[in-house]
């Protein structure tokens, strides 16, 4: 006998991995420069020299055993004041390092604050579009998943669209900003009339609701644009970050909660997180990624290709006729199916070795999402068949 519920979810993969796994087998049929995989969001930038630089040294230098032993589960103490440091040259927010708590990139950071606030009969409020795996992360913690439709206007954040979802049970809300997959950044302002939203229902239900803030697109922002540090718009809200995206380390796994003081019950938020995190098995994240930022907290991504790429995309296709949602962050390209179901389209494009995920599983049905983190010659090459799609009778 096995756990269904967890059968259920090792057998019922989400369609993007699906896909990604299919332009894997047909680039080695037809060879990978002939398959136009725009489906899955893994950085096509090589990491910052920097980092590359301090990862050979850490290694070569450094005792073994310093570089690859245990740390404290929360992080070491060296990356903990290196990211508390940089967060408070950027962002004045008083971090402490004691504030922060290390985890294996985003995702866990992400299940490991729903799991510290899940409590029995909870609901976490998930702002849509999202991340799919959001949902597994808030009922693995014993909640309720509440999906707030996306308001397709202007895919921003609207507080007034969530406060119909809340309810005395609202434990948390989430959401992600630079949005995946839309690239939508949230504005300041709607963060803070969510915040203060919040803060009015937490009155009212007696018990605080906090907002998750899922950001590992943070340095990923265009045209002059910054990303709102929520901790200083919301009080009680939880920062998951990751290096992922930011430095193109997606494999090596390093991320880290940011729990402000100014929150409240925030020494027993942090006590969860910890209790959460030890209860999933986490040990410490990968120490020589923390040697690694203890260094590299303040190196910043090269955005020129992503640039590039999502000018050139958007300009041709809603050229073409396509419907587009103006990409502000992140890299992908959100784009409305102009015939069809998403899937339909999806299908349509993936006969023609064109690799775009339709986003019903990111609680955006009838759009579909592309991934410009791809090199600029395959955008370019991929673009007359983009025109064909769409001209399709």
């Amino acid at each position: 006998m096995v756990n269904e519920k967890f059968y259920a979810l090792g057998t019922n993969r989400l369609y993007i991995r699906e896909l990604a796994e299919y332009g894997m087998a047909r680039a080695a049929q037809i060879g990978r420069e002939n398959v136009f995989d725009f489906s899955i969001g893994n950085p096509s930038v090589p990491a910052p020299a920097a980092v590359n630089e301090a990862i050979v040294d850490i290694v070569s230098m450094l005792p073994a055993a310093a570089v690859h032993s245990y740390t404290p589960a929360g992080g070491g103490a060296d990356a903990r004041r290196a990211v508390a440091a940089d967060l408070n040259e950027r962002f004045d927010c008083g971090a402490r390092p004691e504030n922060l708590f290390f985890t294996c990139g985003a995702a866990p950071a992400v299940a490991t604050a729903l799991a510290a606030l899940g409590v029995a009969e909870g609901e976490c409020v998930i702002v849509a579009p999202f991340f799919p795996e959001y949902t597994v992360y808030a009922e693995a913690a014993g909640m309720k998943s509440v999906i707030v439709p996306p308001v397709t206007s202007d895919f921003q954040l609207h507080a007034s669209a969530v406060e119909p979802w809340l309810t005395p049970r609202t434990q948390a809300v989430l959401i992600n900003s630079p949005n995946n997959p839309s690239g939508v950044v949230y504005s300041a302002e709607r963060i803070r009339a969510l915040g203060e939203l919040l803060e009015r229902k937490g009155k009212e239900y007696g018990h605080p609701i906090y907002l998750v803030a899922d950001e590992p697109y943070r340095e990923l922002v265009y045209d002059g644009l910054s990303v709102p540090f929520v901790p200083l718009l919301v009080r009680n809200s939880i920062v998951c970050y990751s290096y992922s995206k930011s430095l193109s380390l997606p494999g090596e796994r390093l991320g880290y909660l940011y729990i402000p003081d100014a929150m409240e019950d925030s020494e027993s938020v942090y006590a969860a997180v910890a209790g959460a995190a030890r209860a999933a098995g986490h040990v410490c994240a990968p120490s020589l990624m923390q040697h690694m930022i203890a260094r590299c907290a303040s190196v910043r991504p090269d955005l020129e290709v992503y640039d590039r790429n999502r000018r050139l995309l958007y300009e041709a296709l809603c050229s073409y006729g396509y419907e587009c949602v103006p990409p502000q962050g992140a890299f992908y390209l959100l784009i409305r199916s102009p015939r069809g179901s998403a899937r339909e389209f999806s299908d349509r494009a993936k006969a023609r070795d064109v690799l775009i995920v339709p986003c019903d599983d990111f609680g955006c049905p009838g759009y579909l999402r592309l991934g410009t983190c791809v090199s600029t010659d395959t955008v370019k090459r991929a673009l007359p068949i983009f025109r064909e799609l769409i001209e399709e009778k």
